[in-house]
């Protein structure tokens, strides 16, 4: 059975999610003169994992989520309004930052000129990423983004995939997911019947558990050889 669809996640797979948050807390810690170092990025990634892990579990809301994570950050009592404000602008920030990887937009294209379907899915809500990809000139690829909105569950959710996989016609035996993270791409993929490459950027760790049936990619330009070849 050959392929016919090729799924992805958006954020540090299409998208620099990372290089943009980093831009942003920089610029927001800095304009309400707070410290702004490598430090603080690296602490503001760990509590946006934290508590985003804490949404997609169900135990927070998408603003309950936001809310924690600029409390924690900032070591404050805010109250709620104190605290969206600051988020805005944070998220005004992170906006004005998105970029796509130079790679993106030449592997989509080749995909979609020998005729797969392409999708995304994501465990970021679906107005959002279309809304990234848009700013990103990215969005005109995809026939459609799935989001744990969509079905009330994210990756690796088995459910995810095969949702995506039917909205394109496809069986999951036809499909190819590439992200960049282990267990809620590449695991999650496989569980649900689809092929997976792992998207490791630049280089592969050499002690990366990645399962032996998934494909290892150093960029999206190889991503696209190895989708090419399977069809």
């Amino acid at each position: 059975m050959g392929l016919r669809a090729v799924l992805f996640d958006v954020d540090d797979t299409l998208v620099d999610h990372s290089g943009a948050a980093r831009q942003a807390i920089l610029a927001r810690l800095a304009s309400g003169g707070l410290p702004a170092t490598d430090a603080d990025v690296q602490r503001w990634r760990q509590v946006e994992q934290r508590h985003f892990t804490r949404y997609l579990s169900g135990e927070l809301t998408i603003l309950e989520q936001r809310r924690a994570r600029v409390r924690e950050m900032l070591g404050a009592d805010l109250d709620d309004s104190a605290v969206d404000a600051w988020f805005a602008g944070y998220q005004a920030e992170l906006e004005a930052a998105w970029s796509a990887f130079a790679d993106a937009a030449d592997c989509l294209a080749r995909l979609r000129r020998a005729g797969l379907r392409l999708g995304v899915v994501s465990n970021v809500e679906r107005a959002w990423q279309w809304r990234k990809l848009a700013a990103c000139g990215l969005d005109g690829y995809f026939a459609i983004v799935v989001g744990p909105d969509t079905l009330g569950a994210g990756k690796p959710d088995p459910r995810v995939f095969r949702h995506t996989c039917h909205e394109l016609g496809v069986a999951p035996a036809e499909a190819l997911h590439v992200g960049d993270q282990i267990d809620s791409d590449v695991r999650g993929a496989l569980a649900a019947g689809l092929s997976a490459a792992w998207l490791a950027r630049g280089s592969a760790p050499a002690d990366a558990a990645v399962p032996a049936t998934a494909a290892t990619v150093t960029g999206l330009a190889a991503l696209a050889d190895h989708a090419l070849a399977m069809c």
